[in-house]
């Protein structure tokens, strides 16, 4: 198998029904996922070598098939006879997001990106993941997609910080608070 066609030499690529302009909304929007998926893999690789982060490690791998699902989903030129992806994934990443979200302290503030290499690596995931859901969202703005994968990828980034507020807690770094922050996160009410 050659690696390269010579067919995209004058801007063009093939999606399913179809050729589009290289720059075109849904090459931007799956490419942006494309682009996220590997910044999971280098993280996934890295939380891995902690011994205390396995399971997220674990988790990272199967949510780079589900982002493959989703960015597949989006290479529809045309209506599609079957989507990958339907609303089980999202609510999978509800129930982990509960779940991490009780192993790291409450906060009031806004934090920083960082704290420890893995948190930071997750939180990079966190804001490409915030890119690609601009992209989604622009390109159903003009075609009809699959809005599983675009609650999806709302989700996801949610996740994300999640699992970097737990992983820092984890491995005993404290998040950065951005020191000019109000108090914007409020404690729920006792009733």
């Amino acid at each position: 198998m050659k690696l390269y066609t010579r067919t995209g030499d004058k801007g063009q690529t093939s999606i399913k029904g179809g050729r589009v302009s290289k720059d075109d909304v849904r090459i931007e929007a799956y490419g942006t996922i494309d682009e996220l998926n590997a910044f999971v893999g280098q993280t996934a690789a890295v939380l891995g070598r902690s011994g205390k982060l396995d399971d997220l490690a674990a988790e990272l791998i199967g949510i780079q098939q589900e982002l493959f699902d989703c960015g597949s989903d989006l290479a529809f030129a045309k209506e599609p006879s079957v989507y990958k992806v339907g609303p089980e994934p999202a609510a999978r990443l509800e129930e982990r997001i509960d779940v991490l979200i009780t192993e790291a302290p409450e906060i009031t503030r806004f934090i920083l990106p960082g704290g420890s290499e893995e948190a930071s690596l997750l939180h990079v995931c966190r804001t490409v993941c915030r890119r690609a859901e601009r992209r989604v969202v622009t390109l159903a703005a003009e075609h009809e997609i699959n809005g599983e994968a675009a609650k999806y990828i709302n989700r996801l980034s949610d996740y994300f910080f999640a699992a970097a507020r737990a992983a820092n807690a984890r491995l005993s770094v404290p998040d950065v608070e951005y020191v000019r922050s109000a108090e914007v996160f409020r404690k729920p009410k006792s009733k």
